[in-house]
């Protein structure tokens, strides 16, 4: 090889050989752990604070102080169009004159819209174990528009309109929590929360469920397979139509002890145990429409304390292919006055009830039944007909049936309370007392929940109702043999979410009520009762 050849193939390998590179850097600075930022992938869209389904300051998912303090906003609305046909009594001056029938139009249209803003703030790393500390704040406001047709329905006053347009604001929420201690290496804890705060106590929320003032001990066991719960409230008084919290005390004290089991016996099943205990001091009330809550217009009208505790034994989950639901409840304490008895009297009453459903695919098929005990002998020393505190049952229908989600007057209580199924004669759920002179239930429901396409959702029931005893309706309504036969109801919900979340979902419901011979003899009539309703979900 010639020098000159040599030279050449020398200059054309350093010619091809990379050139120097600026050294990369063994770091990039990020303000922290959460923003390190993720590969370029199609599915990695930038987060926005309008956008709640990816990296959000305002969802929680980055800190807004140091690197475990983070904050989380949840905005919802909740318009509701409601159309029903419900019993009403003329009264003494009557929107209809010249008409001799003791009930008139029951026809009413009830239009309601519920915001609610709720802030989060709170310590940890969250995803393994509980938040070190958290305070959290909802401001709530209602508007209402309630028409009927009847003179004193908005208000006892006849002179009043037959509309009744409200609105309230409230601060609904408003609590702490804080952990206390871990008591294993799993991260079983035990938390406290004190302030306005939600619980419900069992399952299907057939005994108490409700936003509240209170404190509350909670925690884990065995890796979480046993939670706790020891509750205090000492709760604020209802407004009367938006049911939100007002700054009044309400005169009440409930506690509360359960303890949930993973797993009993069966994989896929949770046993529960509780106790509540409700001691009611009885001060005089009046609601925002200037009726008397307490105590109730019926019988001897007088103040009485109502002290009861409640023992419970209740189930949820899967025994193989069975899905179960069950619970069952015994009452015991002691009414100071009973306005319909008309003394002091000794409180032994029971609840039970039970859901069994079935699965195949896409549809579900289910059968449920309920029995409160009734009082067969409302003028001795014992009242047997069960009551609950404060009861929100997503139970045979829950919202999509007419029983539980109309209250029906009668002669200035409830027959029964809007979202409950217990014929239990009180003024008010929200503000009333205790009361467990009444006829009792047998509830018996068969349902269908279809999924019929990945947006859709048709939920069906059909529903058997009837009063274990009337003797205490018959001492009420000065009417002798009363009907056990109370009627019965078939419903119909559609519930879709177009966006397959629950950020956007829209309800609608209807229920037919054909009146038994029971319901014939209090409400002197047959005529078909329905209920059916619209809402619009929003939620951020």
């Amino acid at each position: 090889m010639s020098p000159a050849t040599a030279v050449f193939m020398v200059l054309s390998l350093q010619a091809d050989s990379p050139k120097p590179q600026e050294p990369i850097p063994d770091a990039v600075p990020v303000p922290d752990r959460w923003r390190i930022p993720f590969a370029e992938y199609p599915l990695n869209e930038p987060g926005r604070l309008y956008d709640p389904y990816h990296q959000n300051l305002l969802k929680g998912d980055y800190p807004v102080l140091g690197q475990n303090i983070f904050l989380a906003l949840t905005a919802r609305t909740d318009t509701t169009a409601e159309a029903r046909k419900l019993p009403v009594a003329r009264g003494v001056s009557m929107a209809s004159p010249r008409n001799a029938d003791f009930f008139g139009g029951g026809e009413q249209l009830f239009l309601s819209e519920d915001l609610a803003a709720t802030l989060e703030l709170y310590h940890g790393e969250t995803s393994f174990r509980p938040r070190d500390w958290e305070i959290r704040v909802t401001g709530a406001f209602n508007a209402t528009w309630l028409e009927v047709q009847e003179n004193a329905v908005v208000a006892p006053d006849v002179r009043e309109e037959t509309s009744r347009p409200d609105h309230y604001t409230a601060l609904q929420e408003a609590l702490a929590e804080v952990h206390l201690l871990d008591v294993s290496g799993n991260y079983d804890f035990v938390s406290l929360r004190a302030g306005i705060q939600p619980f419900t106590s069992d399952f299907r929320g057939l005994m108490f469920s409700d936003t509240n003032l209170g404190a509350r001990l909670f925690g884990t066991l065995a890796s979480n397979r046993v939670q706790w719960n020891a509750a205090f409230f000492d709760p604020l008084e209802k407004d009367t139509n938006s049911d939100l919290n007002t700054p009044r005390m309400r005169g009440q004290t409930i506690y509360v002890a359960n303890v949930y089991v993973q797993d009993f016996i069966w994989p896929g099943y949770t046993a529960q145990a509780s106790v509540h205990v409700s001691r009611d001091d009885g001060e005089v009330e009046y609601d925002t429409n200037h009726s008397l809550v307490r105590p109730a217009i019926a019988g001897t009208i007088q103040e009485h304390d109502v002290d009861v505790t409640y023992l419970g034994w209740a189930g949820d989950g899967h025994i193989g292919a069975l899905n179960l639901t069950h619970a069952f409840y015994a009452a015991r304490g002691l009414d100071e006055f009973n306005p319909l008895a008309g003394r002091e009297v000794n409180i032994e009453a029971y609840l039970a009830a039970l859901e069994l459903s079935y699965d195949f695919d896409w549809f579900r098929v289910r059968g449920a039944f309920l029995w409160a005990s009734g009082d067969d002998d409302p003028r001795d020393d014992t009242a047997r007909g069960f009551d609950s505190i404060f009861e929100a049952p997503n139970f045979a229908g829950g919202p999509f049936s007419f029983w539980n989600r109309q209250a029906l007057r009668l002669q200035g209580v409830n027959l029964v309370n809007r979202n409950s199924h217990l014929p239990d004669l009180r003024s008010s759920k929200t503000q009333g007392q205790l009361n467990f002179v009444n006829p009792g239930l047998f509830l018996y429901n068969l349902g269908l929940d279809a999924d019929l396409t990945q947006e859709v959702k048709a939920v069906f029931n059909a529903t058997l109702l009837r009063f274990e005893h009337t003797e205490s309706l018959e001492v009420f309504t000065f009417q002798p043999e009363i009907s056990r036969d109370l009627g019965y109801e078939l419903g119909l919900g559609l519930v879709t979410r177009p966006l397959l979340n629950n950020n956007l979902v829209l309800t609608l419901a209807g229920a037919l009520f054909f009146p038994g011979d029971g319901f014939a003899d209090l409400y002197e009539s047959r005529d078909t009762l329905y209920s059916t309703f619209l809402q619009l979900t929003l939620v951020y």
